[in-house]
């Protein structure tokens, strides 16, 4: 059930040291799923935090920078392309959150996480229905770990610039399906996904 602005309220009311958590890369069909943790302190308050995806670029790594600075804690996890075709991608999902918040140099006493569904934690935990624009420790998860998770795309986008990896970030556009059934997949595409499978077949069955 997603909390209402009530129920947000009495969590900030009765938890002062509370982990927002985020993560991106759900819907690509390369690389790992990054999430991010982060514990905001109210002393040093940063401006501009909203929804990673309603941010430039440019934005996204300017706050990024002060996220980093400015937080009590922040902390990234992942999961890789093996162990996504291995669990599946929400399980996946739900480990890297977990290493995400089991990283924090400063325990939380109440995690918010945005979606609709929390990992399994030590800690009280809510879901949060598009937490990234209600909750500023949401926001700046979504912000960390898609800079970090932007990133790895543009290494790997020097590595096989014919995919169109530094545009498209790994989602499943006309470009990158393109490139898959032109090139076929690399080690970093996930097998369990239903166009690089038909990739790998198309390929296979053309050797």
């Amino acid at each position: 059930m997603r909390p209402d602005n009530v129920e947000l309220e009495q969590i900030f009311a009765q938890y002062t040291r509370i982990a927002g958590v985020d993560e991106v890369g759900r819907g690509p069909l390369v690389g790992a799923v990054v999430t991010a943790a982060v514990i905001l302190d109210p002393s040093r308050p940063i401006s501009g935090l909203k929804d990673s995806k309603k941010l430039s670029e440019k934005r996204r790594e300017e706050l990024a920078v002060e996220i980093r600075e400015k937080a009590l804690a922040w902390s990234l996890g992942r999961a890789e392309r093996i162990e996504i075709d291995e669990i599946n991608i929400l399980k996946a999902t739900m480990l890297a959150m977990q290493r995400a918040v089991n990283g924090l140099k400063e325990h939380p006493d109440f995690v918010l996480v945005d979606g609709n569904r929390c990992p399994m934690l030590t800690y009280p935990c809510q879901a949060v229905v598009k937490g990234d624009a209600l909750v500023p420790a949401i926001s700046a998860a979504s912000i960390l770990a898609k800079v970090a998770r932007d990133a790895e795309m543009l290494r790997l986008h020097e590595r096989y610039p014919q995919y169109g990896f530094a545009e498209h970030k790994g989602y499943p556009t006309a470009k990158h399906l393109a490139a898959l059934k032109e090139f076929g997949p690399i080690l970093e595409h996930r097998r369990s996904f239903g166009p690089v499978r038909e990739a790998l077949s198309h390929h296979l069955n053309n050797l």
